[in-house]
């Protein structure tokens, strides 16, 4: 099923201000300097490596706030497959504004495109499970929603977006608040209704005691396999289960294989490689 593009009023802000960044105080001086003002070109945004497209719409948001002129016509939308050498989109225009914002749209395009791509591996590597993959709040200054959608658009799923959306208590709640129980008795007095709460463990003694207590949700944290698997066993569906610490495409099959309900990974969006997309000059 197709994701949505993001809202132009979430994205619009992120791409003009990369522009300005960009831009600085005198413009484009480069081309400014080489090309005639009423030169216009045709482009296209190629893939030169296999991946998922993400980040179509920022990128061309780019061209058009530099000329609004330049005409896009669409090849592969976002979550499209790649192979080497396929045009996501072809663009034609004042060849001024295609080089001015050809930096600022590839850097959204490559980085989103490398997120959903990254998280489609992962997606593949636990096929036939129950597990979802899903990303974390350890994204990049900004662009969490960008990155979020990204990882949609590769089949991943979405943790919370923020400190405001759920309640996660980690170790370090735990260790100031006292304790488990403390640390519960305070977080459900001061949640709403419709708050999720979720308890990171990293023992099974640590789970039973939640599990006791009641929770709507467990991190299980940095278990090996087999310890994952009885403690799947031990929640018994009482609660969702969630993997997470260091978890890598060649960890992921056998961590889904326990019975999680999700494998939660950082650097999905934190540390994604790029996908090499270019843009090239069809005359």
């Amino acid at each position: 099923m197709p994701i949505p593009p993001l809202p132009l009023v979430m994205t619009e802000p992120l791409v003009r201000a990369a522009l300005l960044e960009d831009l600085g105080r005198a413009g484009d001086i480069t081309t400014d300097a080489i090309v005639p003002a009423d030169a216009t070109a045709r482009v296209a945004l190629v893939a030169r490596q296999p991946g998922v497209v993400a980040g179509l719409d920022l990128a061309l948001q780019a061209f058009r706030l530099i000329d609004p002129r330049i005409e896009v016509a669409v090849e592969r939308p976002d979550g499209s497959t790649l192979l080497r050498g396929d045009v996501i989109a072809t663009l034609a225009g004042p060849a001024r504004g295609l080089l001015t914002a050809e930096r600022v749209a590839l850097n959204f395009l490559c980085h989103l495109s490398g997120v959903a791509s990254a998280t489609a591996r992962i997606v593949a590597a636990v096929h036939g499970t129950r597990a979802a993959i899903c990303c974390t709040r350890k994204t990049m200054p900004g662009l969490r929603a960008v990155q979020k959608y990204a990882v949609r658009v590769g089949g991943g799923s979405n943790h919370r977006f923020g400190l405001d959306d759920a309640v996660l208590i980690k170790d370090n709640h735990i260790a100031i608040a006292g304790g488990i129980p403390a640390a519960l008795e305070r977080a459900r007095a001061h949640s709403g209704h419709m708050v999720k709460i979720e308890l990171e463990v990293d023992s099974l003694a640590q789970l039973q005691e939640a599990l006791d207590l009641g929770v709507d949700a467990v991190l299980l944290d940095n278990m090996p396999p087999p310890v994952l698997r009885e403690a799947v066993a031990m929640v018994g569906r009482r609660a969702i289960t969630e993997a997470s610490g260091r978890i890598t495409p060649e960890t992921a099959g056998e961590i889904a294989a326990t019975g999680v309900d999700l494998i939660s990974i950082g650097w999905l969006t934190h540390s994604a490689t790029v996908l090499d997309i270019g843009l090239d000059h069809c005359g």
